[in-house]
């Protein structure tokens, strides 16, 4: 391999994307001049209809080409997708050709254009690089194997591997996996984890720290190691409150409809707020992961004794009011705060999708963990006074632990955060956001979508459309 680990120089490629289910993500550099061919229909046709006719064609005319102010054949009112593909490299990176027959999801090109910036995390367990191991007063289990066990690491990530954040940072371009923030001597030059197991929004987790807590060590640090110039220009993620609906949930199983909603606000209005403290820090470009079906956990289920089909739906119901906030809230916030932008990922159905269907995303158990104990493997995993059970391949399921993913579905929840479409990610993926002009008001807003809310015991929405995401 070349040393840039380029597979685009080392191999030349030559990609058909027929029934693809899997984001395609390149990475490529000091690229050769070579040309792109494209096949198919109308969605690729550049104007060749008009020279096989004699009748006229309405692509020939307004309102197509309306963007361009051109109506020359092709059926959008602009540039069409191999368009844009030549300019931003792909036919320079593999020489392709591209067959749009049956193709699932989105294909994006890293690598070209996208600005050296920095990736800050901030939240629990799902983003935490590490810090918990710094906080807890004894030793936590996620710093002992088999956490870590596909890079034979284990470092206080709460995976069998590299978590989300690390694989959102490769295809930014930044050279190193995100270092925990509390962690001595590390090196913080493009981003850090702030995130630290067992956080929340609300209340005194105990050797953890609230969201709030997270900004403001954030704000200690940056004097010292980001410019405001850099900070505006990077991107911070963040996916924090499935604890505080999981604690509510526990110690208030008979709370009504009422008190669940008040509950709710307070929680949205308090991450509002600490969103507005990060914006006030001089951050800009905003990616929020709203909540999984948190009723869907291995270790919900277990705890609650659901059985293997079911999940927990009181906290899938939280979890789904919740999410429902987040958007309208964040369009408001890009309203009236100058240079607000953001992006929103709807990790609740892409986790509630694969636990639906386990063999399209080529999982073998989605309602189980790998590692744990109990009558879904949930609990335990790593403690040293528990004798749990670990599974033969982690990567035929999709949770790790009881409410943690393996490195697997990892990787494709950073493909999709990175370059899916408005139907996972919106109103723009990752790559978008990051080179989006700074300071400049966003052209398109969240929006509800018809997917988004899919139902936990609805397995019938395959044929919708949408569920390869």
């Amino acid at each position: 391999m070349a040393s840039n680990c380029n597979l685009v120089s080392v191999l030349g490629v030559l990609l058909i994307f027929t029934l693809v289910h899997n984001v395609v993500i390149v990475v490529g550099q000091n690229i050769p001049a070579v040309a792109l061919f494209a096949f198919g229909d109308s969605n690729f046709d550049a104007g060749n209809r008009k020279y096989l006719t004699s009748a006229t064609l309405a692509q020939n005319f307004r309102p197509y080409g309306k963007s361009l102010d051109d109506p020359n054949g092709k059926f959008s009112d602009g540039k069409i997708v191999p368009d844009s593909i030549g300019k931003c490299n792909l036919a320079s990176v593999l020489g392709v050709v591209l067959v749009l027959t049956f193709l699932h999801n989105p294909l994006t090109v890293a690598g070209q254009n996208i600005p050296a910036v920095a990736l800050f995390t901030f939240g629990d367990s799902n983003f935490d690089a590490g810090n918990k191991q710094t906080l807890a007063k004894a030793n936590v289990a996620q710093g002992f194997w088999p956490y870590g066990k596909s890079r034979d690491d284990p470092n206080g990530k709460l995976s069998d591997g590299f978590i989300t954040p690390d694989f959102v940072a490769k295809f930014m371009g930044i050279p190193i996996p995100i270092p925990a923030a509390l962690k001595p001597d590390v090196n913080v030059s493009r981003g850090a984890s702030f995130a630290v197991a067992d956080a929340t929004l609300l209340g005194a987790p105990v050797e953890s720290l609230t969201l709030n807590q997270q900004v403001r060590k954030f704000n200690q640090m940056k004097a010292a190691n980001w410019n405001d110039d850099f900070i505006k220009k990077s991107a911070f993620m963040i996916y924090i409150g499935a604890n505080d609906y999981l604690n509510f949930t526990k110690n208030n199983p008979n709370a009504d409809a009422s008190a669940q909603q008040a509950f709710v606000t307070s929680v949205t209005n308090k991450l509002k707020n600490d969103i507005s403290l990060l914006y006030s820090s001089g951050a800009s470009k905003f990616v929020i992961q709203n909540l999984a079906p948190l009723g869907c956990l291995p270790i919900v289920r277990q705890d609650y004794n659901t059985g293997m089909d079911q999940c927990h739906e009181p906290l899938n119901n939280l979890a789904k009011q919740h999410n429902e906030k987040i958007g309208p809230m964040l369009n408001e916030m890009a309203r009236t705060a100058p240079g607000f932008q953001f992006t929103v990922f709807d990790f609740y159905n892409v986790i509630l999708r694969r636990t639906q269907r386990a063999n399209t995303y080529r999982f073998f158990l989605t309602n189980s963990s790998c590692c744990g104990i109990g009558t879904h493997n949930a609990y335990g995993c790593g403690l040293p006074n528990v004798h749990s059970k670990l599974c033969e391949y982690q990567r035929s399921y999709l949770f790790f632990d009881g409410r943690h993913n393996t490195e697997k579905a990892q990787e494709m929840f950073a493909h999709l955060l990175f370059g899916a479409d408005p139907n996972v990610i919106q109103p723009m993926n990752i790559r978008e956001l990051v080179v989006y002009p700074v300071d400049e008001p966003m052209s398109e807003v969240w929006l509800p979508t018809t997917s988004a809310t899919v139902q936990a015991s609805d397995s019938s929405s395959a044929s919708r459309g949408y569920e390869v995401y």
